[in-house]
């Protein structure tokens, strides 16, 4: 009976639950846990002083599914939910529901798509007792979350242009806010706006502009060029409520490496934007890599926060971009308050501009035999999520290190596809950065295999007023004192951390969860 009351009271997410900073404690409502991205919370119980108490408390497998097609054994890179004692997760094409103080399987839902991208499924969102789910295809589909039987499935992206739909839906008001991937057919990217009753369009924004003479078309050559510019929003973005903006990352333009035929800044590609939540009208943009030729998609969290910047108190968003860079902006205007380079010199870029964004280096263009540059070829970070503390006012991510080199192959007036693509990386390692984020100074990092570890950086990042930071080592999950950097315990699990780790309060006890290949791991304090 209890069970079955738990089960019930999980069609009903409380509107409050879905904050700007600090999620309530017996939840987690939304990927990032509110809408700040910061991936910080206020929870203590587990902290420095007892983070060697920590033990697994329990663990969910996923199984009978077998290797997703192309891809292999299935992979958890979403943040569960938790609402009312259940979680959920999903892999591509799977929804679960387990109950989150046992482990125990509740239901599962299953789609069988038709050709999508299967390499990764960020999540679902929630609306009152209804979840949202994108499959690689294109659906848009929306669960009962008490049984997860399906109550309607919209077409919103068209996989036979090789779009591909992986983010987790991000439900702010009567808005659902999905995104699309794709790049191999030179499609143009956009975001939607779905009615969370229905699955009506509500409002869409393009990444590229519609024609000559809009906003944006100066920094296109042509019509063609346009409606086939990329700019993907694949990954879920953030928002302030008092503000009513919603702020997204958009992926590369297209041709990702062959810009000849794109020459132009090529807006809103590899930029972060903000659009109002009720109409998609575009406030403000700040390209992180102008006309960019090397597959830097800008999809990376723009998380928000507050501070006093010369004595008074400032709306501020901070990214650390996939092309080696972290930003400070003010989250009301697109100002630029810090644009510094965390990977390297930042060579492919001549310096900043007037709105603090990178000047491209004709240099370090693509070339046919090879244009190096001081950071990996195929970017400096990516998807899984940083972090921000208050505690500390430092920015975390995962960053990769080194030097790569971009290749052209495609020399054409009309370049297709990719035409080009990059690798040659050397002395490449991962790190564990934190950046001052009025600074954007490098306060510690962590490389592995320089202070006791056995691999690369993996996975997404928390931090907790417990004065800890989780986070992916190898093998291993970690916790760092989020000051200094020192490693405070460590626990191994028998595949990478692969979803970016949360936690939350049930009966008392607080939970560490995170997902390490095909399992979600749950831990506890010993003897609580």
């Amino acid at each position: 009976m209890l069970l079955a009351a738990s089960i019930a009271q999980a069609q009903n997410l409380d509107p409050k639950a879905l904050v700007l900073f600090n999620q309530p404690a017996e939840s987690w409502p939304t990927y990032n846990g509110d809408y700040s991205g910061r991936r910080y919370s206020t929870l203590n119980q587990i902290n420095s002083q007892n983070v060697d108490r920590l033990k697994i408390e329990w663990m969910y497998r996923i199984t009978g599914i077998g290797p997703l097609r192309g891809v292999g054994n299935p992979s958890i890179k979403s943040t569960p939910l938790l609402v009312n004692g259940i979680m959920y997760f999903t892999i591509p094409n799977h929804v679960f529901a387990v109950n989150a103080r046992t482990g125990e399987h509740l239901w599962q839902y299953d789609f069988e798509d038709h050709g999508g991208h299967l390499v990764g499924q960020r999540g679902v969102g929630m609306f009152g007792g209804w979840l949202y789910f994108l499959s690689p295809d294109g659906w848009f589909i929306s669960l009962d979350a008490k049984n997860g039987k399906e109550r309607w499935k919209k077409k919103v992206a068209d996989e036979k242009l090789q779009y591909f739909t992986t983010m987790a839906p991000v439900v702010v008001k009567n808005h659902v806010i999905i995104g699309v991937g794709g790049d191999a057919m030179d499609v143009r990217g956009y975001l939607e706006s779905r009615d969370p009753e229905t699955g009506e369009l509500q409002w869409r924004w393009w990444s590229a502009p519609e024609k000559p003479g809009d906003p944006g078309s100066e920094t296109w050559p042509n019509k063609a060029a346009m409606d086939h510019g990329g700019g993907m929003t694949w990954h879920p973005g953030t928002y302030d409520p008092e503000l009513n903006l919603l702020y997204w990352g958009t992926g590369n333009a297209n041709p990702v490496f062959a810009g000849q035929s794109r020459l132009g800044a090529n807006l809103w590609t590899a930029s972060i934007v903000a659009l109002n939540a009720d109409t998609g009208k575009l406030v403000w943009y700040f390209q992180a890599s102008p006309h960019d030729t090397h597959d830097w998609d800008n999809v990376e969290t723009p998380v928000l926060f507050d501070a006093m910047v010369d004595g008074k108190p400032r709306k501020l968003l901070a990214q650390g971009a996939r092309a080696g860079w972290f930003f400070v902006l003010d989250r009301t205007n697109g100002k630029s308050l810090v644009s510094k380079p965390f990977a390297g010199t930042g060579n492919w870029a001549l310096g900043v501009d007037a709105k603090g964004q990178p000047i491209p280096n004709p240099a370090k263009e693509p070339k046919v035999d090879g244009s190096m540059i001081d950071m990996p070829a195929m970017g400096a970070t990516n998807w899984p999520p940083p972090s921000y503390s208050p505690q500390t006012g430092l920015f975390y991510l995962n960053a990769s290190l080194g030097y790569g080199i971009a290749y052209l192959y495609d020399t054409s007036d009309k370049p297709e596809g990719y035409g080009g693509g990059g690798g040659g990386d050397f002395d490449k390692r991962s790190a564990l950065l934190a950046i001052d984020t009025k600074t954007g100074v490098i306060k510690w990092s962590h490389e592995h295999g320089r202070e006791g570890g056995f691999g690369g950086m993996t996975g997404g990042i928390m931090t907790t007023a417990g004065r800890l930071l989780f986070t992916g080592d190898h093998n291993d999950l970690v916790a760092f004192d989020p000051a200094t950097g020192k490693p405070l315990w460590r626990q191994r699990l028998p595949q990478a951390l692969s979803n970016g780790p949360s936690t939350w309060m049930l009966d008392g006890r607080q939970y560490l969860i995170v997902g390490a290949g095909d399992t979600i791991y749950a831990l506890t304090l010993a003897g609580k």
